[in-house]
């Protein structure tokens, strides 16, 4: 089973549109985003289209036209950008119902729930203490190293 990276590079992008305001530069075409990306600018629209929805960025048109953070990036944590485009639990239940009639199939979604609810619950604890403004402090210290 394949990893989802839509919380990875919706981080990427406004991470990328972070650095790109500290320099100067407040609004990015989605183009330019893709380039650091280095994925097809469809993607990061689309990407770009989730963020707008939760309030995250804003989009400019005509002249000057592109994208910038709707937020200074100290108050977008990874909890919102999670929020804004992941659509589905991170561990999901039986597509169908188990036997019932097994002592194992009988109890093994109520307790699965339990285990992944305190799962989703820690998780979004963590993500909701770390902001865009940490990831990029932390990224451009990875990157000089």
């Amino acid at each position: 089973m394949a990893a989802n990276s839509r919380l990875t590079i919706a981080v990427h992008v406004l991470t990328w549109m972070a650095l790109s305001e500290r320099r100067g530069r407040q609004v990015l075409t989605s183009d330019q985003v893709a380039a650091s990306v280095r994925t097809n600018p469809v993607i990061i629209r689309r990407s770009l289209g989730e963020l707008r929805q939760a309030g995250l960025v804003t989009v400019r048109h005509g002249v000057g036209a592109g994208w910038s953070l709707a937020r200074p990036p100290q108050e977008i944590t990874l909890l919102d950008v999670y929020v804004a485009v992941e659509r589905e639990p991170l561990f999901a239940l039986h597509r169908s119902e188990p036997n019932l009639e097994c002592p194992v199939g009988r109890g093994i979604r109520p307790a699965l729930g339990r285990f992944y609810g305190d799962v989703d619950r820690a998780l979004r604890r963590e993500l909701a203490a770390t902001s865009i403004a940490d990831v990029l402090h932390e990224t451009l210290k990875t990157g000089q190293e």
